[in-house]
């Protein structure tokens, strides 16, 4: 439970920052940054602010783009402990029978949770996609269940799934800004990077034979800083493509839905990202390696005092050059903090206000160590008290 325990930080940080109405400014931009689709959003995925919207809220199927919520789950499942990357998937005559984009999993046999996850990042495999999906929930209609919850849970909010693959049936749909959020919470987990990272590389099959996987991704070869995304493809939903890209410290988030080439889901793609990256910015107004100005007092400690810090840079995300706003923090403690604490430790959250307004949060830890006190420690301490 959180103590009403609070030290407002006397901090000001004031750089090229905006409050994000550029009404006429964006109208304007906005008409040139039009795509060729039906809809397409592009997002700040820290803070999850709108750069561009094109019919974002219009429901749309999206193909296999909903196999990021897919991947989502068997990440949450390994967070929970209900899986492991090395984990044998058993492949059952359902799985196996999906049509579509595939890697041919052979029926009775058994694959790593690792290796189905980057079938399904990679290549967009249906089958593993049902395979993960029956062992994690005993059936894919029960996981699709669970995806429909997590998907609302995320601020996903018209958005329903009908299976776990993307394949067509109704009723099924998602919007640009949907599958953006899908996306931003997916890349929470480091693992999801490595896997989609690959551009080529054989699957290997119990019986030593192996099917070729190649990254349906084009962009992740050839667009500077692009690190992840799905793509998707049926003749009802058209070409489709979500990716993130980051460069610095600002990570962006782009989605197109209905484009009629697979070249112009890459090209808009890549004019998106290309207008984020020229005409904003992520100011890091907290460093994870420079500790705060105020210190937190500890409880049986040797140090009465320790400092703290940030758990990772965060920044504000705003446009170039433009007016500044004012930044500043407040630090709210779980509890109050006992030795030993060690550096690193979580002892509550910063949060960022930008302008009076609440932007962010981010964990607050200790930026140093400080051992439980001795007897003879609080012995000294006390004597040094009464030392006048």
């Amino acid at each position: 439970m959180k103590h009403n325990y609070r030290f407002f930080l006397i901090l000001s940080f004031f750089a090229c920052l905006n409050c994000f109405a550029f009404s006429t400014e964006k109208s304007a931009s906005a008409e040139a940054m039009r795509v060729g689709g039906k809809s397409a959003y592009l997002m700040d995925a820290d803070s999850k602010t709108e750069i561009f919207s094109q019919n974002a809220d219009e429901r749309l199927p999206i193909a296999s783009m909903c196999k990021i919520m897919t991947l989502s789950l068997c990440f949450e499942a390994i967070d929970e402990g209900k899986l492991s990357l090395d984990t044998m998937i058993p492949v059952s005559a359902h799985a196996s029978s999906m049509g579509g984009s595939q890697v041919f999993l052979r029926s009775g046999s058994s694959y790593k949770a690792e290796e189905l996850m980057k079938s399904i990042a990679v290549c967009s495999a249906n089958a593993s996609c049902v395979a993960m999906a029956e062992y994690i929930a005993g059936s894919d209609s029960e996981f699709v269940d669970r995806v429909n919850e997590k998907a609302k849970s995320i601020g996903a909010n018209d958005t329903l799934f009908a299976n776990c693959t993307g394949l067509p049936k109704e009723p099924q749909y998602s919007t640009a800004h949907d599958v953006a959020y899908m996306l931003d919470d997916l890349i929470a987990h480091e693992k999801y990077f490595e896997l989609c990272s690959v551009w080529n590389e054989p699957f290997r099959h119990p019986d030593g034979k192996t099917t070729d996987m190649t990254n349906t991704n084009k962009l992740i070869r050839t667009y500077q800083g692009l690190d992840g995304g799905k793509t998707g493809f049926t003749s009802e939903a058209g070409f489709c493509l979500a990716s993130t890209a980051k460069r610095g410290d600002m990570r962006v988030i782009a989605v197109v839905i209905g484009e009629d080439t697979s070249k112009g889901r890459f090209q808009d793609t890549e004019k998106l990202f290309d207008h984020a990256f020229a005409n904003f910015t992520n100011r890091i107004v907290l460093d994870k390696d420079i500790p705060l100005g105020e210190k937190v007092a500890v409880r049986g400690g040797k140090k009465e005092w320790i400092q703290i810090s940030s758990e990772e840079n965060k920044g504000v995300f705003s446009p170039k050059g433009k007016s500044e706003d004012e930044i500043s923090f407040e630090l709210v403690l779980n509890d109050s903090v006992k030795a030993p604490v060690k550096r690193g430790d979580a002892i509550g959250e910063i949060v960022i206000f930008k302008n009076g307004v609440e932007y962010s949060r981010v964990n607050a830890v200790a930026f140093e160590g400080d051992e439980r006190a001795s007897y003879g420690d609080i012995v000294r301490r006390t004597a040094a008290e009464w030392n006048f």
